[in-house]
């Protein structure tokens, strides 16, 4: 039997989501997969391949990013969009998982530990951020503004794909056009941009030390040497601040580590969440 593929769309928590859900025909185990800002589950089109002969996958695009909706009455704060990748997980009929996320990704999945950690059974943070403060209430003023979201499109346009690309990658090299188009697709709609209005707009900031350090969920985290958006110290410092984690540093890595380094990542992963236990062999030939 192989993996079987679900794609869709659901309307979860007020807002449409849109999901990859690769089911696998033995495994007991689950991976929830959340892309970091600016991004999609495209980011992890390296990775998916190899843990779908292990895991279930579960690939969310969170609103407004990648196929998800924009709707100008949902909360984009990291509780409501950890709420909603919850909520749809239940809608799913998956009763608990283990959580990767990316980036800002990483901060939903701290969201979901503090908040929602019933059903979370361990997480993996790549490279998440941590201890930004609430944009400046000038900023957030101004996001009232009529065509505010033009202007983020302006700004974001005059940083370019290409400059955002060189700034993810520690090899330059893997930068190709297939990379560039999946990444710019999203940013094809304007839609996104009124999504990034109240995103910048309701944001509350990231996660405390003193909420950090009730999460008692086991943590592995897994950084670039190199990572120019969110530095290696951030790491250290979520290490020291997460009771149960471990931090695991690439070498010659940078921000995008699925794209980068998908073998050692999974390697990575597949070790975490099997870790005391002795795998069970499966039907896939791995």
């Amino acid at each position: 039997m192989e993996t079987s593929l679900i794609t869709g769309k659901k309307t979860i928590n007020g807002i449409e989501v849109y999901y990859e859900y690769y089911n696998h025909p033995t495994s007991k185990e689950t991976v929830v997969l959340i892309h970091g800002f600016l991004s999609s589950l495209f980011s992890f089109r390296q990775l998916v391949p190899l843990l779908k002969e292990r895991f279930s996958i579960v690939s969310v695009d969170l609103p407004p990013f990648g196929k998800s909706g924009h709707s100008a009455k949902y909360q984009y704060t990291f509780k409501n969009m950890a709420k909603t990748v919850v909520e749809l997980l239940d809608n799913l009929g998956i009763p608990d998982y283990h959580l990767v996320g990316h980036s800002m990704g990483g901060q939903i999945v701290l969201n979901i530990l503090s908040h929602f950690p019933a059903h979370a059974k361990k997480a993996v943070l790549l490279c998440s951020s941590g201890y930004s403060k609430r944009a400046k209430q000038s900023l957030i003023l101004a996001s009232y503004l009529p065509f505010f979201y033009l202007m983020i499109k302006v700004y974001l346009a005059r940083s370019g794909i290409e400059k955002n690309l060189r700034n993810v990658v520690y090899d330059q090299n893997l930068i190709d056009d297939e990379m560039r188009q999946g990444y710019m697709n999203p940013f094809l709609e304007n839609s996104i941009f009124k999504g990034l209005t109240g995103l910048l707009r309701h944001r509350e900031g990231d996660l405390p030390p003193e909420i950090l350090h009730q999460i008692q969920t086991p943590c592995l985290l897994i950084w670039g040497e190199y990572d120019k958006v969110v530095p290696l110290q951030i790491g250290k410092r979520l290490a020291q601040d997460l009771p149960n984690s471990t931090l695991t540093v690439l070498k010659d890595t940078g921000h995008l580590v699925p794209e980068e380094r998908p073998q050692v990542v999974f390697q990575h992963i597949k070790n975490f969440i099997f870790e005391g236990e002795k795998e069970k062999e499966n039907t896939s030939g791995f």
